[in-house]
This record gives structure tokens, C-alpha cells and sequence, in this order.
């Protein structure tokens, strides 16, 4: 399979995996939980940003009451990072309860969404939770699609499992097209931060969801946001939980923020370690093209299955991510870009 394009994947359909969604309704997702392996699986930062824990440890104090919920710090700090105005951002627990917010203010039963794949399989289900249909598009013909008649058009930028950006140009010029229809459009941004790409955060039509998971290494911390103008922001403020982030989670967030050094140090790290792992990798498998701080590898050779190069990773004590979860896909790995040193021993378990 060409791994610059989806052909291969409209050929397949489906997977064995229905849309992703495992048989207790939940949606497969990476990271291990196995702490004597090598964690390839989730696609977190490695490293955090200085001062992190401390100030995570001085936020305990402030803990022990209620926190203001309006987070005028956090919110002016997620502002500056990504060009809108303060009273555009809706914190939240996380990047994925952005997007539950966004589909929750925006779907009813009986709509139709535009959703991509092979993509993040939350989408989906989150349409389907609101009684929505999910109209499934290859997430590299999505940018084309009309979007009238559909109540929301989701994009992933950058897509996740296969990396890669979407064209400004175009991505700009479809946010045109559903604002002529009255199409929401709902802008996960969970990785743009590893890009030198511009946010769509703060224009009307648009709601854009952030995570700091990715980009800052902390997962468990739990800071995100939606942006959104005129009435999507109003629907945001009004739906949003009180308290929606904790006091730590706040004072981390703002703190992260600030630390502009990190940022460029870890795209400029990420930039040069992908390129590297993908002309290694190369040797043995289709690499696809990525902007993202992970590659999607396609299984080609008939003599080797996925089943068979996750074990003998997880026998070498890492874990890799099977991509076969996300629809569209069967023979697929997807591995995370992490320090030099651990990418080198992903390098030698994989034998390239």
C-alpha cells in the first residue's frame, strides 16, 4: 500500500474492530500501564517542562477550596499560545472533553456528522452517544467534502494514526464552505503544537479543541480547552461543567504555557528524531509521511503479522500501539517519536 495515500485503506472498509468501538463501548486507546515497559504506544511527550512538579506540589494549598471558575490565568496563558481572545477559551479536563462538549452542543438526534477515517475513534462515538449518524470520509478526501446538510464536520489536525497536517490553504477554505452551510466545524488540535502551523482557535464557525496532554508529557494531570466565537463559544460557557479543571491542573496549565523554550526545543527534537526513525524503519516497513510526534507503519511482508512484531517488542520490553483498532486499518503499527535513546532501542527491537 502507498503509505502517501488512503487507497489502500477505501479498499479495506472496516476492520474487525466495528468503528473501533470494543464490545463494552469503549474505544481502544494507547499508552501502557505496564511499568516495566518502554511505553511506544501513547504518543506523550517524554519529557516535561521544567518546574512542572513544583509548581503541581504548590498548588496543593489552593486545592483545598473551590477553584475560581472563571481561571482568568489559564485562560489568558491558552489565549496567548494560540492566538485568540481570553473569553473564547472553555477549559477542560483534558482535550477529550473538549470534543464531548463540542458534539454535545452541537448534535441532535437524527444528525448527520462528517467524521474521518482512519482517525481518532472517540469521534464517533461521541456522535453516536448524542443519537447522531457518523457519515464516515477518508480523512485525506474530507477537506473536499460538502458539508452541507450535515450538522457538524470533524477534522484532526494532525491526523491521528497517520500524522500528517492538513493543507492550511484547503483546511481554511473548508472552514469557509461550512460556515456558508451552517456546518459547525470541530477542529481537534491535540498535536498542531508539535507544527509550526497556525491555530484556527478564535474564528466563527469553528471550534477548535486543545489538549496539553501531548505536547507538555502529562496525561494524568488532565488540562485542555475549546475555543469557540459568538454563538459556539456561548453554547461552550453555558454547557461546561463548574469547576471543569482542578486548581492543580490550572496552575500547571498556565505554567506550561509559559515555557516557550520547551516548545521549540521538543518540535525541533521530535522534527529531527522522526525523520531519522522513519528512514530506519523504511527498511522494513511502508512509513507513512508525518507532522506528528508518531509514525504509522503498514505490515507488508506475508511472512510477518502485527500479532507477531508486537510480541516480540513487548518481549524486548516495549510496548507498541496496534493500529488495527482504528477503522480502516489491518496491518498496521503505530509508534511514538520519544528521546534518542529509547527511539534507539525501539530502532534495534524492530531490527532496522
Amino acid at each position: 500500500m502507498d503509505p502517501d495515500s488512503v487507497e489502500g485503506l477505501r479498499a479495506s472498509g472496516g476492520n474487525g474492530a466495528e468503528d473501533a468501538i470494543g464490545p463494552d463501548g469503549r474505544v481502544p486507546h494507547g499508552s501502557s500501564d505496564d511499568p516495566d515497559l518502554l511505553d511506544f504506544s501513547a504518543n506523550t511527550n517524554p519529557r516535561v517542562p521544567p518546574d512542572a512538579a513544583k509548581t503541581y506540589r504548590e498548588a496543593f494549598e489552593a486545592a483545598r477550596s473551590y477553584p475560581a471558575d472563571d481561571y482568568p490565568e489559564f485562560r489568558a496563558a491558552a489565549a496567548a499560545f494560540v492566538d485568540c481572545e481570553p473569553e473564547q477559551v472553555i477549559p477542560t479536563a483534558g482535550g477529550l472533553e473538549a470534543i464531548r462538549l463540542a458534539i454535545q452542543t452541537t448534535v441532535r438526534a437524527g444528525d448527520s456528522v462528517l467524521v474521518p477515517y482512519p482517525s481518532f475513534g472517540e469521534y464517533a462515538r461521541e456522535v453516536r452517544l448524542q443519537d447522531g449518524t457518523p457519515e464516515f470520509v477518508p480523512h485525506d478526501d474530507l477537506l473536499t467534502a460538502d458539508p452541507d446538510g450535515h450538522a457538524l464536520a470533524i477534522v484532526c489536525n494532525p491526523n491521528n494514526p497517520t500524522g500528517e497536517a492538513a493543507d492550511p490553504s484547503a483546511l481554511r477554505a473548508f472552514a469557509d464552505d461550512c460556515l456558508s452551510a451552517g456546518t459547525t466545524l470541530l477542529v481537534d488540535e491535540a498535536f498542531l503544537g508539535f507544527t509550526d502551523e497556525q491555530s484556527l482557535a478564535g474564528r466563527e464557525g469553528i471550534i477548535v479543541a486543545r489538549s496539553l496532554t501531548k505536547l507538555f508529557g502529562l496525561p494524568g494531570v488532565r488540562m485542555g480547552y475549546a475555543v469557540g466565537a459568538g454563538e459556539a463559544r456561548d453554547r461552550l460557557a453555558t454547557a461546561r461543567r463548574a469547576w471543569s479543571m482542578s486548581a492543580p491542573a490550572a496552575a500547571v496549565g498556565t505554567h506550561c504555557y509559559g515555557q516557550r523554550e520547551f516548545v521549540a526545543e521538543t518540535k525541533a527534537r521530535v522534527a529531527d528524531e522522526r525523520a531519522r526513525m522513519r528512514d530506519r524503519l523504511a527498511a522494513r516497513f511502508d512509513v507513512f509521511p508525518s507532522d506528528a510526534p508518531f509514525l504509522l507503519l503498514s505490515v507488508s511482508d506475508a511472512d510477518e503479522s502485527v500479532d507477531d512484531i508486537l510480541a516480540s517488542a513487548r518481549e524486548a520490553g516495549i510496548a507498541l500501539r496496534d493500529a488495527r483498532t482504528f477503522r480502516g486499518l489491518d496491518s498496521h503499527i503505530r509508534v511514538a517519536v520519544r528521546a534518542p535513546e529509547e527511539n534507539d532501542r525501539l530502532l534495534d527491537a524492530l531490527d532496522v
